[in-house]
C-alpha cells in the first residue's frame, strides 16, 4: 500500500464553510500523538497558524482564513506522513509541518527519505539539507558541515556514528572539540581529563542519552568504545575502524583542523562540524573553519554542506533571532 492511500484512507476533510473545515483522523493511536498530551499539539498547531481549533472525538474542527485553514491542513498531512515513518509525534514536528508550507518549498517529510534508527527513538532528516547530510555521513569518508545552532549537525552525526558502532560496523565513536571556552585552558580546570573535556562535550553527551539511555552509553565510555579526547591529544595518532566528531571547529585552527582530518584510516569516517559566526578564539582571524572549507571544497570525497537559518528546527523564534544577526553582520561589512 502506498504512503499517499495511508493518507487517503486515514484522513477525511470535509468543508463546512469557506472559514471552516473539519479534518477526521481514522487511526485513534495515530490521532493521539498528533493531538499530543492533553491536546498540547493541537493547541501549538492553533497558535501557529492563527487558526482556532476545536477536538472531539475523532474529529478537529478548524476555523480561520482560506490560507491559514490550508496551512492548518497541510500541517495534518504532514504529521500523518512522519507518524506512518517513526509511529511518533514530537514537539519539533509540529513546527516543521508549518514551517514547510510557510516557507517557499515543495517537498515534503517523504522526501526526506533518510532515516536513523536508535534504541530509544527514529530520528527523521526534518529538512532537505539534513536529508542529504545524513546521506553524507553515511556515504563519504570525510564530511565538514557548516551552520548556526540548532540545524542538528552534532545531533545527526552522534546519531549516525553510535549507531555504525552499535551495528558493529566500526569499533570506537571518538568525541572531540577545541578546549577553548572564555579563555579557559585544559591545565586550569580541576579533575582528570575526561573531567576536564566533559562540559564542553555536553551537546554531544545530551544528544547520546537521549538516543541510546544513559546506562548504555556510559558502558561504552568506560569499555573506551566512546572515547571522549581535546583535540590536541589526537595528534600522532590514525583513527582506524572509528567514526571521529570534531565539535565546535570553528574554535580550531587550521593547522588543527589539517591534523584532525589527517588522522583518517582504514574504515574510519571524520566529521567536522562548526558555527563560523560562534568564534571563542580571542583572536578570530585565527579559525581555520571557513579557510579549511576553501581549501577542501574541490576534493571530491569530501563532502561539505552549509546549513542556514531555514534549517534551524528549534523554536521558530531561533530562526528569526540567527537571520537578524546574520543581516546586522551584512549591514556593519557594508
Amino acid at each position: 500500500m502506498s504512503e499517499i492511500s495511508k493518507l487517503d484512507q486515514n484522513l477525511i476533510i470535509k468543508k463546512i464553510d469557506n472559514n471552516t473545515v473539519n479534518l477526521q483522523i481514522i487511526d485513534n493511536e495515530m490521532l493521539m500523538s498528533i493531538v499530543g498530551q492533553f491536546d498540547q499539539n493541537l493547541k501549538n498547531l492553533s497558535k501557529l497558524t492563527s487558526t482556532d481549533v476545536f477536538f472531539r472525538g475523532n474529529s478537529i474542527t478548524c476555523k480561520g482564513n482560506k490560507e491559514s485553514i490550508n496551512v492548518f491542513c497541510e500541517a495534518i498531512k504532514f504529521l500523518i506522513d512522519k507518524y506512518f515513518l517513526t509511529k511518533i509525534i514530537e514537539k519539533e514536528d509540529i513546527i516543521l509541518s508549518v514551517k514547510k508550507n510557510t516557507e517557499i518549498e515543495t517537498s515534503n517529510v517523504k522526501s526526506f527519505n533518510q532515516l536513523i534508527k536508535t534504541p530509544r527513538k527514529t530520528v527523521i532528516a526534518r529538512s532537505e539539507k539534513q536529508s542529504a547530510y545524513i546521506k553524507a555521513l553515511k556515504e563519504n569518508d570525510i564530511i565538514m558541515s557548516l551552520g548556526p545552532a540548532g540545524t542538528g549537525k552534532s545531533f545527526l552525526a552522534v546519531s549516525v556514528g553510535v549507531t555504525m558502532l552499535m551495528e558493529k560496523k566500526i569499533d570506537r565513536v571518538i568525541l572531540s572539540r577545541p578546549a577553548v571556552e572564555a579563555g579557559e585552558k585544559l591545565g586550569f580546570l580541576p579533575g582528570d581529563m575526561k573531567e576536564k573535556v566533559d562540559p564542553y562535550l555536553r551537546p554531544l553527551y545530551d544528544a547520546l542519552y537521549e538516543l541510546f539511555g544513559a546506562d548504555k552509553i556510559d558502558k561504552k565510555i568506560e569499555s573506551g568504545e566512546i572515547e571522549i579526547a581535546p583535540l590536541a591529544f589526537m595528534r600522532g595518532r590514525t583513527l582506524k575502524n572509528c567514526f571521529a566528531i570534531l565539535d565546535e571547529a570553528q574554535n580550531a585552527t587550521e593547522t588543527q583542523i589539517k591534523m584532525f582530518l589527517t588522522r583518517i584510516g582504514e574504515n574510519s569516517k571524520l566529521v567536522v562540524n562548526g558555527d563560523p559566526t560562534q568564534i571563542d578564539l580571542i583572536n578570530k582571524t585565527q579559525s581555520g573553519l571557513i579557510k579549511s572549507k576553501n581549501l577542501l571544497k574541490n576534493i571530491d570525497e569530501i563532502k561539505i554542506l552549509e546549513f542556514d537559518h531555514k534549517d534551524v528546527v528549534r523554536h521558530p523564534l531561533v530562526s528569526k533571532i540567527i537571520r537578524a544577526y546574520q543581516n546586522k553582520s551584512t549591514d556593519d561589512k557594508d
